[in-house]
């Protein structure tokens, strides 16, 4: 079983293995996080710690998706 097979709560009670950022720097890398994910390049090497930041913390996570939304439509118009 990977974490990949475990519910997203149990993977937010066990945080992550990996670095993680905190919820003042993933916001204030957020931005450029997305950036990149939608340019095709490698964000998380870019930005490591927050991928994991991500799963654990669901405001962020929320953020992430709502930003990600509003950049891919202003992509198509």
């Amino acid at each position: 079983m990977t974490g990949r097979d475990l519910d997203p709560t149990i993977l937010r009670l066990l945080g992550s293995s990996e670095p993680e950022l905190d919820c003042d720097e993933c916001f204030a890398q957020l931005d450029r996080y997305v950036e990149l994910e939608l340019a095709g390049a490698p964000a998380d090497a870019y930005v490591p710690g927050l991928r994991a930041h991500l799963v654990g913390c669901p405001a962020c996570a929320e953020e992430h998706e709502s930003l990600r939304a509003l950049l891919e439509l202003d992509s198509v118009t």
